[in-house]
């Protein structure tokens, strides 16, 4: 797989690009900064390792992240290349920037927080130096006894961490971090990417228990990582689900006129035999949308309710009639 860019500078698709891969930098790290790091949340990849730092010794998040993407870019491009492309370069800067100005602008005080919790954090930061690394400790540990919605800030972090980083993927980059220790370790091993970015990231959110020792903080953050894979597919794939289905009927003609008539769809007709009697029996298989799977089945119930008809949920359709086949695809 390649991240090296191939948009034309200054097109169409060079800003629509980029204008995902900022904007996805922004939302992760808004997620990281409101619902992650004010918990001690290690929601996997090195924001999670420096989630743990920050809350054990008061170290900067973006900074701890950015001195560990750095040499792992570096460790990436040695191993694998120059497979990254300015995209990923951008990422391991952009983001730890963004939480920076974030840091600035808002502060380190958890959003879904209540009025009264808000009001006793504001005191004790008001109290403390939080530019310096002292400072910055003490308030950390003050703050997380106080904090009373880690399971809403578990499930609204999921989500803005996977709108985020799916906007990133939309822009076809890669974040770096510990995705580049998956990729290094699928090249030397015979385990699959997928596994190795699950293992490792669990492993980083398993940190949390040896730093603090409460396993419920590793809980939670394994409930920001199922979220956020989903609505990861959601901002890639959109959320319309068409449905396939495979159709054996007697009445296959009367079924045919109704796909291609009233749906305006298409379709195709195989030709099966029956396991039990041998019997030669047309199967008809096609695509519609839901409304469409709706109108379809009703129809199929009146004019012969003994069909035999098998429903597949499909996310992804390309071709006429559907998603148009394209690069980006």
């Amino acid at each position: 797989m390649s991240f090296v860019t191939k948009e034309k500078f200054l097109s169409k698709d060079f800003f629509i690009t980029y204008a995902w891969l900022i904007g996805g930098c922004f939302v992760f790290a808004t997620g990281a900064v409101l619902f992650a790091e004010p918990y001690g949340f290690a929601p996997g990849g090195t924001y999670g390792l420096s989630m743990v730092f920050h809350n054990l010794w008061g170290w900067r998040t973006e900074l701890a992240a950015l001195c560990m993407d750095i040499p792992l870019l570096a460790l990436g491009i040695y191993f694998l290349g120059a497979k990254f492309g300015v995209k990923t370069v951008i990422c391991t800067f952009t983001i730890p920037g963004f939480m920076w100005l974030i840091h600035q602008v808002y502060g380190y005080l958890p959003l879904l927080e209540s009025a009264e919790v808000l009001e006793q954090l504001n005191t004790i930061a008001a109290s403390l130096d939080l530019k310096s690394v002292i400072g910055m400790e003490q308030f950390t540990i003050a703050m997380r006894p106080l904090l009373q919605e880690q399971l809403l800030s578990s499930i609204f972090g999921g989500i803005v961490y996977g709108i985020g980083i799916g906007m990133i993927f939309k822009s076809r980059a890669t974040s770096g971090g510990s995705d580049i220790i998956a990729m290094i370790l699928n090249k030397y091993t015979r385990m699959s990417l997928g596994q190795l970015v699950i293992i490792v990231d669990c492993t980083i959110t398993l940190t949390t228990v040896v730093a603090f020792g409460d396993w419920r903080l590793p809980m939670y953050s394994w409930i920001i990582v199922f979220i956020e894979g989903k609505v990861i597919d959601l901002v890639l794939e959109g959320a319309k689900v068409n449905k396939t289905l495979m159709i054996i009927s007697d009445k296959y003609d009367d079924i045919t006129r109704i796909i291609l008539n009233d749906l305006n769809r298409g379709g195709t007709i195989f030709h099966g035999k029956g396991m039990y009697n041998g019997a030669e029996r047309p199967v008809i298989y096609t695509i519609v949308t839901r409304r469409e799977y709706a109108i379809l089945l009703s129809r199929i119930a009146e004019i012969d309710p003994d069909a035999f008809i098998n429903v597949l949920d499909s996310n992804e359709i390309m071709g006429k009639g559907f998603k148009k086949l394209s690069i980006e695809a």
